[in-house]
Formats: structure tokens, C-alpha cells, sequence
């Protein structure tokens, strides 16, 4: 139960921000790794820099509406999987999920 605990705690706080997530993943690192944690790090960080390095290119566009959408679109994801963590529940993310697990799979 108390290893259960863990883990989730350690998905949540992948969730928190990028500096979270790479706390995470060293929380993550000891001899009991969690798969349910590594499945929610490796979510948590492709949505994270992901994020970065497509508003790098979003913020040039100059339109409240393009950068409305891709901010709002985000925010959704990053909710579907924090919810996902705190519920206990190992659900991809829509669209990108399935990229970040293969990408980061070393995770």
C-alpha cells in the first residue's frame, strides 16, 4: 500500500511542472521503480516539452486566436493526464500519448 502511494504521489508531482517532472524521474529512480510512475513521467514530460518548443514557434504567430487554441488545447491534455494520476488510472493522453510513451521510453 505504501509503495501504491508512492507512486502516485510521484505521478502528480510530474504533472506540477518541468522542474516536477524531472524530480519525478529522479523519484523514480530507485530500486522499486514504478511503472504506473513512469508511465505518467514520460506523459508529463513530452506534454511539457512539447509545450515549449511548439509555443516557441505559436508566439510568432501574432494571432490572440492561434495562440488562444494552442494554449487552451494544452491546458486540457495537462488536466486529462493529472486527473489520470490522481485517479490512479494509466490513460495516454489524446493525440500525443502514444508518441511520448515510445519517445521516452527509457524512462
Amino acid at each position: 500500500m505504501e509503495n501504491q502511494d508512492k507512486s502516485k504521489n510521484t505521478a502528480i508531482i510530474a504533472y506540477l511542472t518541468i522542474i516536477g517532472a524531472v524530480i519525478a524521474i529522479f523519484m523514480n529512480q530507485e530500486d522499486n521503480k514504478s511503472a504506473f510512475a513512469s508511465f505518467h513521467i514520460r506523459q508529463a514530460l513530452g506534454l511539457f516539452l512539447s509545450f515549449f518548443l511548439l509555443g516557441y514557434f505559436v508566439g510568432y504567430a501574432d494571432s490572440w486566436t492561434v495562440t488562444s487554441a494552442f494554449y487552451l488545447f494544452y491546458f486540457i491534455l495537462w488536466i486529462y493526464g493529472f486527473l489520470g494520476a490522481v485517479q490512479g488510472q494509466m490513460r495516454e493522453l489524446p493525440v500525443v500519448g502514444a508518441f511520448f510513451q515510445n519517445l521516452f521510453k527509457t524512462l
